[in-house]
């Protein structure tokens, strides 16, 4: 029978990475395993193959006799993203860790901040628990309603989105490729015809860079997009830079959150937003670092209250 993840802390992992994210190494897969297994029952590794095997890869874990209560994924947003759509099929079968290992790693940064793995991941194995500093936490995700998909990090039209396009052909790694990408971007970036609509109420209309939907408030690692989100409020924040701010300093700004004291800054919440592109063209939008390229001239992003459980320190943020 599956065991379903505990406050009590938990017993049985499986550690995912991705032999492809931008800081992979067998020595890392190692150490995590190693440190696993020094404190839980039983663990298993799994490296992905392919794009969408993470997905595949746990909820075949899910649906087994001796399902993990714990899935330790090392990599890098995209990996947590596919991890994720699989851990939100099943509400609180299983909780997730992070362990960071890719470009941007802002899926770890939002809930460790600089925190060393190690730390967190130790913290994870043996202070969970109602009297422990590490707590399982409940948090909230949106649906992409144009393609079904859970949105973990958050969901960014513009800017932020045609910048996973150019750091194709930047050849560094890490956070650096994508502060590269993003300032190269911004530099020639036009803003598109777009509107913004929260609950029915539209907050945004006229020249757009950027509009972010979520989730976390960081992007890149580095970009405080959502300075004021939380993730277990039951509410989606959005941010929407227009076009009266240059875009070629977007990068700076958001790198200190500078952009919240803009007049052409809109900073709302609400359950359900709606980002289009009026002139009809498609919408560039991308979610968790994944390009949508199959999405249209609108997104709309619904929120799913406490639909993932994951392991993160009992006090703060979230």
């Amino acid at each position: 029978m599956a065991v379903n993840a505990t406050d009590q802390g938990p017993t049985r992992a499986l550690v995912l990475a991705n032999p492809a994210s931008g800081s992979h190494s067998p020595r890392l897969v190692s150490d995590v395993a190693e440190l696993c297994a020094g404190g839980l029952e039983h663990v298993d590794v799994h490296l992905t193959t392919a794009p969408g095997d993470a997905t595949v890869a746990v909820r075949r874990a899910l649906e087994g006799t001796d399902a993990p209560d714990l899935v330790v994924v090392i990599g890098g947003d995209g990996t947590v993203r596919e991890v994720v759509q699989a851990l939100a099929s099943v509400p609180g079968r299983a909780a997730l860790a992070v362990v960071p290992g890719g470009t941007g790693n802002s899926g770890y940064k939002m809930l460790w901040g600089e925190r060393p793995w190690t730390e967190s991941l130790k913290a994870v194995l043996t202070d969970s628990g109602a009297s422990g500093g590490v707590r399982l936490r409940r948090l909230d995700l949106a649906r992409l309603a144009e393609t079904g998909q859970c949105v973990y990090l958050g969901a960014c039209s513009g800017v932020i989105a045609d910048a996973l396009i150019r750091a194709r052909d930047i050849p560094l790694t890490g956070r650096d490729l994508y502060t590269k990408a993003f300032a190269d971007t911004a530099a020639a970036y036009v803003p598109y015809p777009g509107r913004v609509t929260v609950d029915g109420r539209v907050v945004h209309e006229g020249p757009t860079v950027l509009a972010n939907v979520g989730g976390g408030r960081y992007r890149g690692g580095r970009y405080l997009v959502l300075p004021d989100s939380l993730l277990d409020d039951g509410l989606l924040d959005v941010c929407v830079i227009g076009g009266g701010v240059p875009a070629a300093d977007v990068p700076e700004l958001t790198r200190t959150a500078s952009h919240m004291g803009l007049s052409d800054t809109v900073y709302a919440r609400g359950r359900t937003i709606t980002v289009e592109r009026t002139d009809g063209g498609r919408l560039p939008l991308e979610h968790d670092g994944e390009y949508q390229h199959g999405i249209g001239p609108s997104a709309t992003l619904e929120v799913m209250p406490g639909a993932l459980a994951v392991w993160a320190p009992a006090s703060g943020p979230p």
